[in-house]
């Protein structure tokens, strides 16, 4: 069911470090029902946030999700002084952040201030970085919705996410990260309409006319309430073998697919592939929160306005510094 507040755009990004591996689903809210439209490569990902903001107007409201990290560990944040993501954010690349962009080709280059490594293979080692930033444990690097989730009844669990500041390997995610900081989300907070969950509050608290609302998404967090059984996203049959579930969750859920989108569905996502796939899992895990079937989720602690949170994750794994 739809709340008062409902956003008339959502967005979901599935984000790489390249450009070719950044696919974007959109849905528009149309006489009371959502259409979910194709994936499509996200071309110049600086004027995505402009472009949400034109389409929705002085009246609409748009909730734009991205598959990369919005938030630091806590660990690390204790370390650095930081209380409050936003302002972190907006302070990056001058004063004693000004290299916190680059990323690190030797061990002896990481500080707390500059904590992304390494930025090529050969000879690196995740205790370097841990030991250069002053921590015990690789999950000291996690925040505590990236940390391992064990199975639970009937839903498999999730394995730990990649560490926020290692940037090598094909899970990883700090460059994908520090493009998605520095030239998307950043630039847009001058914006008082831009608003970033759950950082500024509530989800339903954000959502108002003219506001662009971001969050974070995970899309391996989503696959389970869609498809009992994946197998390997990466394998096109697999990513057929889903569609028929997928389809079955559309009417279910009340949601249109435009043509484009039922033939990517049917055709295991032939164009974009793996990456349209989770740009289009990511869609529709957001309309599970935004029809109200499943909660936004996020703890109400001062540790969430510093790490973050999962859109739709309810599951907390315990961290280091839970009782």
């Amino acid at each position: 069911m739809l709340s008062r507040n409902a956003p008339s755009l959502l967005c979901h990004a599935d984000w790489g470090t390249h450009e070719r591996k950044r696919w974007i689903a959109k849905a528009f809210l149309e006489e009371g029902r959502y259409t979910a439209f194709a994936p499509l490569l996200v071309g110049d990902h600086t004027t995505l946030i402009a472009q949400a903001a034109a389409r929705i107007g002085k009246t609409g409201t748009a909730l734009l999700g991205f598959d990369f990290p919005i938030g630091i560990p806590a660990a690390y944040a204790r370390l650095v002084g930081v209380a409050d993501f936003r302002r972190f954010l907006l302070a990056l690349g001058a004063g004693p952040w000004s290299r916190f962009w680059d990323v690190c080709r030797e061990p002896e280059e990481i500080s707390l201030y500059r904590p992304f490594y390494p930025d090529m293979p050969g000879g690196t080692k995740q205790a370097y970085l841990l030991a250069a930033l002053g921590m015990n444990v690789v999950d000291d690097l996690r925040r505590r919705c990236e940390l391992k989730q064990p199975d639970k009844l009937k839903q498999p669990g999730r394995r730990a996410a990649c560490p926020l500041f290692w940037t090598l390997g094909a899970n990883q995610v700090g460059k994908g990260a520090r493009v998605g900081w520095k030239d998307v989300i950043a630039p847009s907070l001058s914006n008082r309409s831009v608003r970033l969950w759950p950082f500024d509050g509530k989800l339903r608290d954000l959502l108002l006319p003219s506001n662009v609302v971001i969050a974070e998404t995970y899309p391996a967090e989503y696959y389970g309430w869609f498809i009992s059984r994946l197998g390997s996203k990466r394998n096109a049959d697999d990513r057929r073998k889903a569609g028929k579930a997928l389809l079955q969750w559309t009417e279910s859920a009340n949601v249109r697919v435009n043509a484009e989108m039922e033939q990517a569905i049917k055709e295991g996502f032939p164009r974009g592939r793996d990456d349209a796939f989770d740009a289009a899992i990511g869609l529709f895990g957001m309309l599970e929160v935004v029809l109200n079937r499943r909660a936004s989720g996020e703890p109400a602690d001062e540790r969430t306005r510093v790490e973050g949170w999962i859109l739709g994750q309810t599951v907390r794994p315990r961290g280091p510094d839970d009782k």
